[in-house]
């Protein structure tokens, strides 16, 4: 269940309470007084009910997620807490979401391998629960980022049967150890509407804690490589921007460095500006929302007028 107020509750309260000292003669027609505020209280909170079949009138739209899934995701270098990567994107995506309700999400990860791990729905808290699954390969398992596996794929991933308008954010720190050049995204162009490609971290970079399966009970530890002379050395990660401008350019859409959410404001007002706009289509499959139940509320009101009024009739 959720409130969604037509006016604030603060200004009904006091006109609640405006009525409440305007008290009528005769203890019937108080409370009858007392009932009629109360209702109108209620129906200005406009409860509404979780729904399994609700209908929908607004236009078709995909969301499409493509989420690096490297180690270098785990890089903590994000924002002034030096947080990490990943667990920026898990956010940054549940705030692009709430953008765009009603639309469908789907989520597509890319590392050692490129997986759809979600197909579209409409369940954009899905979406969001499955990018907080990602977690970055295992040390062991790594064999470097590849850029150009993902374009190798995400072409056939958009080259669907849904004729639907498509929004892609493609989300990554553009570190492509494995490509010695990155190849050209431009074949994908045609199946992008909107979107925009963000990328994650810094110049300066971070350091990685990554997977360990091996080391269940003790405390993770810090990634570190070994140079030619056999010298160990912390491992960091950078943000490479020209790889990703470049694929920014490739699809077409805008490139974000993300180092708060609010760097994604205006893409998104933008791609609401090009939403707004498609046509209206009503959806007849069963979608999973929520439905008003104030005119149940109103026929009480009425009735209790009703019968108000034929009291005061009577007196007369």
């Amino acid at each position: 269940m959720i409130l969604n107020p037509i006016i604030p509750i603060w200004v009904m309260a006091i006109i609640c309470i405006f009525f409440l000292l305007m008290k009528r003669k005769g203890v019937g027609n108080y409370i009858r007084q007392i009932l009629i505020i109360v209702l109108l209280f209620v129906i200005n909170m406009r409860v509404m009910v979780r729904d399994g079949n609700v209908p929908s009138i607004m236009p078709k739209v995909d969301i499409l997620f493509v989420v690096d899934n490297t180690i270098s995701m785990l890089a903590e270098d994000y924002g002034a807490d030096d947080g990490r990567r990943i667990d920026a994107v898990r956010e940054d995506c549940r705030y692009i979401a709430e953008q765009f309700p009603g639309s469908s999400f789907s989520v597509v990860k890319f590392d050692d391998t490129v997986e759809m791990m979600m197909p579209y729905t409409v369940d954009a808290n899905m979406a969001i629960e499955t990018i907080g699954l990602l977690k970055g390969p295992s040390q062991y398992h790594a064999q470097g980022t590849s850029l150009n596996r993902i374009m190798e794929n995400l072409e056939d991933i958009l080259d669907d049967e849904r004729k639907n308008f498509k929004i892609v954010f493609f989300i990554s720190d553009g570190e492509a150890l494995k490509d010695k050049k990155l190849q050209s995204y431009d074949g994908i162009k045609k199946h992008v509407d909107a979107g925009a490609v963000l990328g994650y971290g810094t110049q300066k970079g971070g350091p990685m804690i990554p997977i360990d399966p091996y080391d269940t009970e003790e405390e993770q530890t810090y990634l570190y490589y070994y140079d030619d002379n056999y010298n160990e050395h912390l491992a960091i990660s950078k943000i490479d921007e020209g790889n990703l401008k470049n694929i920014a350019s490739d699809l077409g859409v805008d490139y974000v460095h993300m180092t708060k959410q609010s760097e994604i404001n205006g893409v998104i007002k933008s791609i609401q500006g090009e939403v707004s706009n498609l046509e209206m289509q009503e959806d007849t499959e069963s979608k999973e929302g929520y439905k008003d139940t104030y005119y149940w509320v109103v026929i009480a009101l009425i009735v209790l007028l009703a019968i108000d009024f034929v009291c005061y009739r009577k007196k007369m």
